[in-house]
Formats: C-alpha cells, sequence, structure tokens
C-alpha cells in the first residue's frame, strides 16, 4: 500500500459510499455488535478520518480495501475499533450504586458465602474505559475492607478499545477529571505531581496493583475468565447494542456470575422481559438467582 500525502482541507472533504458505509456497519455490527444506522454515516466518516490521515489514504473505498485486506485484519482493525467505540466514564458515577455496594453487596456476599475471607472477592468492570469505574471500585472496596481483618478482594477491568486500556493502566488523571471524588479519598488514594503545573493527579500503587486490566470482547465466544465474579459492573454499555445482542451478552454475563452475585447497570438500561436468571434488588441493580 502505497502513502498519499493529503492535507487536512482533503481528508475534510471526502465522503463514505453508501456501500462502502453498509461495508463498515455490517463489519462493526459481526465484530462488536454495535448496530450503526445510516443517520451515524456522518460520525462514523469523522472518526475514521483520523485514521486515513495516518495512513496516507484519499478515500474512505481505499480505507476499506486495507481495512479487509490480510494486513489489515491484522494491523488495523484494532485502531478502527478504537475510533468508533464509545468511552465515556467518571470518578464516582451514579454514586448510589457504590453505597449499595458498600452497605449491601460487599456485606452479603460476606455473611453468605464469606466472600472475601474464605476468598478474595472479584469484582468484574466490564467496559471500564479510562479507568475511572475499576479506581473508585478500587477506592470504596478498601475502605471497606480495612474494618474486616484477612478481607481481599480483586478487580478485574475489562475494555475493547486498547487506546482507552493503555491510559487506564497508568492510572494519571488530570486534576479536573478527580473532582467527584470525595476529598477524604483524595487525600488517601491520589498523589499530585511534583511538577504541578501540569495538573496531574495518579492512583496510589496499592490500589493500581489491585485492578487487572485486559482486552475483551464482548462479541469473543469465550471470555478467558477461570473464576466466576462475585460483582459485575456493567454500566451504560449494553444501550450500543440490539435488543438481541443485549440479552444475548447479559445471558453470557450470567454464565460468568457466581450464583447470589450481583449485577450493576447503567441508569437508562432495562433488563425487563429478558429471560435471564436475575431478579431486580434495586434500581439498575439484579442479583442472580441462588
Amino acid at each position: 500500500m502505497h502513502a498519499v500525502d493529503i492535507g487536512s482541507n482533503d481528508a475534510a472533504s471526502v465522503t463514505m459510499s453508501k456501500a462502502d458505509f453498509s461495508r463498515m456497519s455490517e463489519f462493526i455490527y459481526s465484530e462488536c455488535g454495535i448496530k450503526m444506522s445510516v443517520s451515524k454515516k456522518v460520525m462514523l466518516e469523522s472518526r475514521l478520518r483520523k485514521r486515513l490521515r495516518a495512513l496516507g489514504l484519499t478515500s474512505y473505498g481505499e480505507y476499506c480495501s486495507y481495512l479487509f485486506s490480510s494486513a489489515g485484519m491484522e494491523h488495523e482493525i484494532i485502531h478502527m475499533i478504537d475510533m468508533v467505540t464509545t468511552n465515556k466514564t467518571d470518578f464516582f458515577r451514579e454514586p448510589a450504586h457504590f453505597d449499595y455496594l458498600t452497605k449491601h453487596a460487599l456485606p452479603e456476599l460476606l455473611n453468605s458465602y464469606e466472600s472475601g475471607l474464605r476468598k478474595a472477592v472479584l469484582i468484574w468492570s466490564a467496559g471500564c474505559s479510562t479507568g475511572e469505574e475499576p479506581y473508585t471500585l478500587s477506592m470504596v472496596v478498601n475502605d471497606f475492607s480495612e474494618s474486616i481483618s484477612g478481607y481481599r478482594y480483586n478487580i478485574l477491568a475489562t475494555d475493547i478499545s486498547t487506546r482507552v486500556l493503555n491510559a487506564a493502566k497508568s492510572g494519571t488523571y488530570l486534576a479536573e477529571r478527580v473532582e467527584p471524588v470525595p476529598a477524604v479519598m483524595k487525600r488517601k488514594y491520589l498523589l499530585r505531581s511534583k511538577d504541578r503545573s501540569k495538573g496531574l493527579v495518579r492512583v496510589v500503587p496499592e490500589l493500581r496493583k489491585r485492578v487487572e486490566f485486559r482486552r475483551l470482547n464482548f462479541m469473543d465466544s469465550d471470555f478467558g475468565m477461570r473464576d466466576p465474579a462475585d460483582i459485575i459492573f456493567c454500566r451504560n454499555v449494553i444501550i450500543y447494542f440490539d435488543r438481541r445482542t443485549q440479552e444475548s451478552l447479559i445471558s453470557r454475563f450470567c454464565r460468568y456470575l457466581r450464583p447470589g452475585g450481583y449485577l450493576f447497570m447503567g441508569h437508562s438500561e432495562t433488563l425487563f422481559g429478558m429471560d435471564v436468571p436475575l431478579v431486580q434488588v434495586a434500581p439498575t441493580i439484579y442479583r442472580k438467582r441462588r
């Protein structure tokens, strides 16, 4: 493939043909489970324009030809997925969930199964984006554990995007991003950069080592998890899938969730009408039947 130097104006002017959009949208659906209607064509063009510039291509037709080649399947697909997936997250997003976690879910699992004592509690942040959710979980669970001798926990954080996973692993954020973190937790779990002009903070090493980050595509046949999770946070993720894919994914989550375990969903998501072994115990919080 020959690189062609194109200016930003040229890149901004190209559009995707209906045939190329149809091919791309079908591939994105099969690969990521994300349904892209015709109304999202302009958004897809905008997000992939960076890849055209990076590869020195002059049209989306050329991009499709490369993407679907053997070389593209090997080298480009991860970049394409990074461009088309949406990553929106915050520290302590939907704070009622973390209250329920520490006041109800963790104590119930501890009392019923000795989870955390007999075996480390496993919490899975599915669709972790840039890491704010798993680090929030680590903060609140660590606080919970301090009053219980011998309590152990691990957090698995997964996402399809390698770009956001690389950012999450560093545990470094702009100071404005950590505003939702309570002051006492900021002092306890966040370190300020020595160069204050950068306005950066970093999650303390003790918490970073509690979180394992891993790339995972929900469309994969095997999630590669040896042990079932006690708690799954999958919030504001399934809204990007169609109903059939949503139910299939929730059913698969249930296979990786221990009986009596909890599933936390986003505030705009519902499992109403799905044939899954879950009982709602609070708004957007479900428990797997024992």
